[in-house]
């Protein structure tokens, strides 16, 4: 895989947590604003869209509630398919997406459908990868288990919570690709359902580390079972986190941020789209949603129009890049 897709891709991620300039306010103020959650209640998707809904209400920057809408199927395909056929130029509607939106497009899960078919809005924060591996392991840092991967790759086997090629399967394959393990695909993982279920096995030593988001991480730190090696972050987070560490002051130059943000219909007017932009770049800059941030394992990720829209077309780059090395996709 070309350097050169990874380094735009981390320069992009590391751009989030210096900030964007914010667009000005606009006239446009939806009239019956709604917001597609690609997903059943419940989980990262319709957190996104009731969240994002109340606050706008809550700070005046919407005057009516935002309905939010569940359309799940298809991992998002079902409501990717439904804005780019049947609601292309609605002024008024939002949907939810993360990196496992541009996870599906990149890999061709969407049939048909590009990330070029929406205009993306801006991002509200991400929750940043992380490799992690038992409280009693001898493995203590990040290159360690390279390392060990690089000599004796059946050795090591790192669970994650999503499927093979999904995205926590991927930022361990980052991270592997960084170090300079020319063939990512003697990397041993092993798909469960969901982080806890990949916790589990870990702590019964059935595999060696484990690949997920930090969010899901905390707890099972916090309990003292797993210590987490390798935050996949440009620089350390704050607070209760700022104790682990990156990837990077380790030499492994690796981002893995899984995003949260927004898209619209493709025919979407420039008002509303820079309306749309304004009033969730307004709603990121408050005090309140550093607070939900906090509440909710949310690190920084500050990217509006333009800057979103770049920053997601280099994901997709970077996961079809991996995903053509592993055979996901040809």
């Amino acid at each position: 895989m070309k350097t050169s897709i990874i380094r735009a891709a981390m320069a992009v991620a590391a751009l989030g947590l210096a900030g964007t300039a914010h667009a000005e306010s606009h006239g446009f103020s939806p009239e019956n604003p709604e917001c597609i959650a690609p997903a059943n209640p419940g989980g990262g998707w319709d957190f996104t869209c009731r969240q994002v809904g109340k606050s706008l209400q809550d700070q005046g920057l919407i005057e009516k509630t935002m309905q939010v809408v569940n359309l799940a199927g298809g991992g998002g395909g079902v409501a990717f398919a439904e804005v780019v056929n049947k609601r292309g130029d609605d002024n008024d509607l939002i949907v939810a997406a993360s990196s496992a939106t541009a996870t599906r497009l990149a890999q061709g899960a969407y049939p048909g459908n590009t990330m070029d078919q929406v205009r993306w809005l801006a991002s509200i924060g991400a929750d940043y990868g992380v490799i992690a591996v038992a409280a009693d392991s001898e493995i203590t840092t990040l290159p360690a288990l390279l390392d060990a991967i690089k000599s004796d790759p059946a050795s090591i086997s790192v669970a994650g919570g999503s499927a093979v090629g999904g995205w926590d399967h991927l930022k361990v394959l980052i991270a592997a690709n960084a170090y300079g393990i020319e063939d990512v695909r003697s990397v041993k993982y092993i798909a469960f359902d969901g982080g806890g279920e990949a916790v589990t096995q870990l702590l019964a030593g059935s595999v060696q580390a484990f690949t997920g988001d930090i969010s899901e991480a905390k707890g099972f730190v916090d309990s003292g079972d797993i210590k987490v090696i390798a935050v996949l972050a440009p620089e350390r987070l704050g607070g209760e986190f700022s104790e682990m560490p990156t990837a990077k002051e380790q030499g492994v130059d690796a981002i893995g941020a899984n995003w949260r943000g927004f898209y619209a219909p493709a025919g979407m007017s420039d008002e509303a789209y820079d309306a749309w932009v304004s009033k969730i770049a307004d709603l990121y800059a408050s005090d309140e949603w550093k607070e939900i941030m906090a509440a909710n394992g949310l690190a920084p990720l500050d990217l509006q129009g333009a800057d979103f829209q770049n920053f997601v077309s280099d994901s997709v780059a970077q996961i079809q890049s991996i995903s053509k090395e592993i055979g996901i996709i040809k």
